[in-house]
């Protein structure tokens, strides 16, 4: 598979000085972090560039490769020595320009990264809710198994902590490849200590040397008023162990409403179809219906129709943290008797013979009827 060339992954000319590959490493670097840019590809492209810039910022390397390419760097029938993202620090370029915060671990990182304090990894939990409890809030209670720090050892994964021998502390082992161009440099994670550059004489025997202990945690939720669907909740501190005296992660509570059997929810505004006859669709009436905290009577105007829509103003939804609520409407359903007994039928019939159908809506639809 053949590379694109490094002055194009880089965006610059062949012509480029030093000065005008820095800047247009820090520009790429930046966009394709992973840690800002999550598209599919960015991590590989980011580590692309990493490589463009190890060849072309070191005077010898770029003289090498403008002289035979890529071939330069690749085993083969040219015999020249491999080479692969892994045997420059591209860690330590990313540290350079923009410090171990905006960091990558190319497989080995820096021991002062892997040794510093870190948070503990974040949990999701989906929790299942009524829709009066989404409503009005609730308290409810969820069990989690959680990664603890190892009551025995602290955390440490063992007693008696003493420096890695075989990494000096550092995390990280350095080994050198010779080939006709120099030397080159391989970082990789120390085998010994795993990258954390401590060892211990005893290793603890609850944890097994990991350091954690997995516990049941029953955690209480106070759900707050308004939740939807998808709405997620942190919980702070409550997730994972950190590392090394780092933080615990976060718990993150993502709620599933179950659906009312009469009221239907959009955002914070919520309906009610509410059905009435034709009787009081004619005639008007005073309805008395529900609303989520009490009854509440409902004129309906003379004359109604199904597919009306009423609004009661602040009777929705409070929104979750805020003091706002959303509205409700009322939509009418007009419903037609399908079952009548003899009086019924006799007086729809005796109404029918009073010139209903001289409404002009019917005189309009009258017009197109075929003579």
């Amino acid at each position: 598979m053949n590379k694109k060339d490094y002055y194009e992954v880089l965006g610059v000319s062949k012509t480029a000085s030093e000065d005008e590959i820095k800047r247009a490493f820090r520009k790429l670097a930046k966009q394709y972090h992973p840690d800002v840019n999550k598209e599919e590809g960015a991590e590989a492209k980011f580590k692309e560039i990493g490589e463009a810039y190890a060849i072309l910022s070191d005077p010898e390397k770029r003289r090498q490769y403008d002289q035979f390419g890529h071939a330069a760097f690749e085993g083969g029938s040219s015999g020249f020595q491999g080479f692969n993202a892994e045997d420059i620090d591209l860690g330590s370029i990313f540290d350079e320009f923009f410090g171990s915060s905006f960091g990558f671990n190319f497989g080995g990182g820096s021991s002062r990264r892997r040794n510093a304090p870190s948070k503990g990894r974040d949990r999701l939990v989906k929790l299942n809710l009524t829709f009066e409890e989404a409503v009005f809030g609730s308290k409810k209670s969820i069990n989690i198994d959680l990664n603890e720090n190892c009551e025995k050892c602290h955390g440490k994964g063992g007693f008696g902590e003493q420096t890695c021998s075989k990494c000096k502390g550092r995390g990280t082992i350095i080994s050198e490849q010779t080939s006709m161009f120099g030397i080159f440099q391989t970082q990789t994670t120390c085998n010994e200590c795993s990258g954390s550059g401590k060892t211990y004489q005893e290793t603890c025997n609850l944890c097994r040397g990991t350091g954690y202990t997995k516990e049941n945690k029953e955690i209480v939720v106070s759900v707050p008023e308004g939740v939807d669907n998808g709405y997620q909740l942190r919980i702070s501190g409550k997730g994972e162990a950190g590392s090394n005296g780092g933080p615990n992660g976060d718990i993150y509570i993502e709620f599933s409403v179950k659906k009312h059997d009469f009221f239907e929810r959009d955002e914070e505004d919520i309906y009610l179809e509410v059905p009435i006859t034709i009787t009081e669709a004619a005639l008007g009436c005073k309805k008395e219906i529900p609303t989520l905290e009490n009854n509440v009577i409902l004129e309906i105007k003379a004359g109604a129709s199904t597919g009306d829509k009423l609004k009661l103003k602040g009777k929705g939804i409070k929104i979750p943290n805020s003091i706002r609520k959303g509205d409700m409407y009322v939509i009418l359903n007009v419903i037609t008797p399908t079952k009548l007994n003899r009086k019924q039928k006799k007086l729809l019939e005796e109404l029918a013979e009073t010139g209903l159908d001289d409404d002009a809506v019917f005189k309009n639809f009258k017009k197109y009827l075929k003579k």
